[in-house]
């Protein structure tokens, strides 16, 4: 696995470097088909934050952690990264295998000058799969919601985690 760190207010020195590309790496011991893993290192007065973010057949696995140590939150994130891997690893492995490669989707925005404004736009395409796998990706990037194409119904749907602890998916009506 190739590890690409990025520093946000903060000079990545070669020790801090090292540090991360050697705790990460460590990742790969757990499964053997990782993409490249994305680090991001943010300072903000006294928060030292750490984002990673790891291709697995298709799928996402995140993790982020933020504490007033570098080497702290990198230890947090990558001990998180494990225990996802560890909580979801023969799920990972089995669904690996029944991923296609998905049509991206870019929807139009327009808002008036007093309004919101969209600040930030995120494209990624969206794969083929079954609700469960949905529900799955949706938890390993510890989000409250996932839009994904249902493998059943070859429909845009929303997976969402409800306040009682259940799932609800939102499927369009024509």
């Amino acid at each position: 696995m190739k590890v690409l760190v990025r520093g946000r207010n903060i000079d990545v020195t070669n020790a801090l470097k090292d540090y991360v590309v050697k705790r990460v790496s460590k990742l790969d011991k757990y499964i053997d088909n990782f993409g490249d893993a994305q680090v991001t290192m943010t300072v903000e007065k006294d928060s030292h934050r750490i984002e990673v973010t790891i291709p697995i057949n298709g799928m996402i696995l995140r993790g982020e952690e933020s504490t007033g140590d570098m080497y702290t939150s990198i230890d947090l994130v990558v001990d998180k990264l494990e225990k996802q891997i560890a909580k979801y690893k023969g799920k990972l492995q089995k669904r690996g295998a029944r991923f296609i490669n998905g049509q991206k989707i870019v929807v139009p925005v327009a808002f008036d000058e007093d309004t919101p404004q969209v600040v930030r736009t995120k494209r990624f395409n969206i794969k083929p799969m079954p609700v469960d796998e949905a529900i799955l990706q949706m938890n390993l990037l510890g989000h409250s919601f996932f839009v994904f194409s249902n493998a059943e119904t070859e429909q845009v749907n929303v997976v969402y985690k409800r306040k009682d602890g259940n799932y609800g998916l939102i499927e369009p009506e024509y």
